[in-house]
C-alpha cells in the first residue's frame, strides 16, 4: 500500500478512519469518544485501558475492532489464579525428549485483557514485557510477537473486592485510560432493539495488518511545530508538583505528576488526531483533545483534592 506523498496517505487515513467508524457503528451504538480513542491508540502504536461498569459492550467493541481490522484476536480473562504461563505460553517436554515452547494467547495482534485488575502482580507483570518490548521471554529465550500488537485492557471500577490495583509502572504502559459511561436513553433503546431480534450486523474488513503498520509509520512522519511540542511538554511538566511550571494549585492538589512517556504520547496522539480530522500538522487543540485520557491515569491526587471532591479530569481542566 503505497501513496505518492504523505499528504495523499494522510487523506487516505482520514477516509479509512471514517469507514472504520461507520463499520464499528453497525455493532456498537454510541460510545463515539471511546471508538475514537481506541482507533487513535492503534494508529499511534499504543495500548488502551477501558474503565467502565459491566455490560457496556467493552468486549464486543474489541471484537468488532479486530474484525474490521482483519487481525488475530485473543481474549484473556484475568482471574486471581491466572499464572504468567497462561498468558505467554510454556515449555513442554516433547516426544523426542526435547523441550519445546507452546505459545500462549499473547501471540496475537489484538489482546483483550479482561478485568486486568483481578490478577496478582506477578501475572500483570507478564503482560508488561509484551506491551513494552513487543516480545516475551520464556526459559531464557526471547520470542518476538507479531505486528501490529495492541493490548486493550478492561477494568471494572465498582467491585474492588478481590482486585489488585495496577501499579503505576503498568498503568504508564497504557497510552489512554478511557472512561466508559452509560448510554443515553435513545442509544440504549437502539441497543435493546438491535440485540433482542434476529438481525445480525454484517461487518466488513477495512484494513489489514500491513496497512496498519504503514499508517503507524505515517503518523510518526507528521511534522509538529515547535510551539505545539513545547505546549505538550509544558502541560506534562505542570502536573509535577516540584516543577518550575507547577502553580500553587497543582502543588496543593497533586502528590505526583506524569512522566516523560505522557509527553511522547501527547505528541503522538495529537499527530494522529490531527490527521483523522483532516489536518496535516497538529495544533494546540489536538493536544488538548487527547490530554485527558493520556494524563488521567498518570497523576496522583492529594488528600486536599479528594477532600474538595475534585476528579483527575477536573484538575487537568485547570491545567489548560
Amino acid at each position: 500500500m503505497q501513496h505518492r506523498s504523505d499528504v495523499e496517505a494522510a487523506d487516505a487515513l482520514k477516509q479509512v478512519y471514517q469507514q472504520l467508524r461507520s463499520e464499528i457503528g453497525k455493532v456498537i451504538i454510541g460510545q463515539d469518544e471511546v471508538v475514537k480513542y481506541v482507533l487513535i491508540s492503534i494508529f499511534s502504536n499504543g495500548h488502551c485501558l477501558l474503565v467502565g461498569v459491566p455490560g457496556l459492550a467493552k468486549t464486543l467493541l474489541v471484537q468488532t475492532v479486530a474484525q474490521v481490522l482483519d487481525l488475530d484476536f485473543k481474549r484473556i480473562q484475568f482471574t486471581p489464579d491466572l499464572m504468567p504461563s497462561d498468558i505467554i505460553g510454556s515449555e513442554i517436554l516433547g516426544e523426542d525428549r526435547n523441550f519445546k515452547f507452546i505459545p500462549g494467547p499473547v501471540f496475537s495482534n489484538i489482546i483483550l485483557a479482561d478485568e486486568i485488575n483481578r490478577t496478582p502482580p506477578k501475572t500483570q507483570a507478564a503482560l508488561l514485557e509484551a506491551m513494552q518490548e513487543k516480545a516475551v521471554t520464556a526459559a531464557g529465550v526471547t520470542h518476538q510477537l507479531s505486528k501490529p500488537f495492541f493490548v486493550l485492557a478492561t477494568q471494572n471500577p465498582i467491585e474492588q473486592e478481590g482486585t489488585y490495583p495496577l501499579p503505576e509502572a503498568q498503568l504508564d504502559r497504557f497510552m489512554f485510560n478511557v472512561s466508559l459511561d452509560y448510554p443515553s436513553f435513545e442509544e440504549e433503546l437502539q441497543v435493546v432493539k438491535n440485540t433482542t431480534s434476529t438481525a445480525q450486523a454484517d461487518v466488513k474488513h477495512i484494513l489489514n495488518a500491513e496497512q496498519i503498520i504503514y499508517f503507524q509509520q505515517l503518523v510518526r512522519n507528521i511534522p509538529v511545530a515547535d510551539n505545539v511540542l513545547e505546549y505538550a511538554v509544558k502541560l506534562v511538566s505542570k502536573t509535577r508538583p516540584n516543577s518550575e511550571f507547577a502553580g500553587p494549585q497543582v502543588k496543593r492538589l497533586l502528590n505526583w505528576g506524569a512522566g516523560p512517556r505522557a509527553s511522547q504520547y501527547l505528541v503522538l496522539g495529537a499527530k494522529c488526531h490531527a490527521v483523522l480530522h483532516g489536518k496535516y500538522s497538529p495544533d494546540i487543540e489536538d493536544v488538548r483533545a487527547v490530554a485527558k485520557p493520556i494524563l488521567r491515569h498518570r497523576i496522583v491526587r492529594s488528600y486536599h483534592a479528594e477532600a474538595d471532591g475534585l476528579s483527575t479530569d477536573d484538575i487537568i481542566e485547570q491545567l489548560f
